[in-house]
């Protein structure tokens, strides 16, 4: 979606670009308003999709996350039931909580470990994400000054045609 919104920001872009220079002004451009109008419509109809996507991904991001928390205390579970199962205070029961703590300490680690990552690509993508939603902003913002002064331009023009057949 987010290469929709882009591609649809190039379009107003060469509109903009590729326009009709306006009369005695060399940075001015005449443009169809319908055109312009309906591309923001579209970019602006789009937008919610990309923000519900980021959403979906903080969603996923979090399923990921409770998943290795159950894991991980699946695996804990599991050491503690296999030190409790050793009776004596032998040798086997020592080695089997040797066992079960390191087994609990690899799956927290893990779990820290997918924690982390999964921030990382979560951060990565709502990076990204709100770059392309800034970038489509302020290329919206651009082209409605663009279009501001260049409005402006031809009314003020139109007047000074209408004050001169007077």
């Amino acid at each position: 979606m987010a290469s929709d919104v882009l591609h649809l920001i190039d379009m107003l872009y060469e509109m903009i670009d590729e326009a009709k220079g306006a009369t005695f002004s060399s940075d001015k451009c005449v443009i169809s308003r319908n055109e312009v109008l309906d591309m923001l419509g579209e970019i602006r109809a789009q937008l919610p999709s990309e923000l519900q996507k980021a959403q979906q991904l903080i969603r996923a991001r979090d399923d990921y996350v409770e998943a290795a928390k159950r894991e991980a205390d699946g695996i804990r579970r599991k050491a503690e039931l296999e030190a409790r199962t050793i009776v004596s205070e032998s040798k086997i029961t020592q080695e089997a909580r040797e066992r079960g703590h390191e087994i609990v300490r690899q799956a927290q680690e893990r779990a820290r470990t997918m924690l982390q990552v999964t921030n990382e690509y979560t951060e990565d993508a709502l990076r990204r994400t709100e770059e392309a939603i800034e970038m489509a902003l302020a290329e919206m913002k651009e082209a409605r000054s663009r279009y501001r002064a260049a409005s402006s331009e031809r009314l003020q023009e139109a007047r000074r045609r209408m004050e001169s057949t007077e």
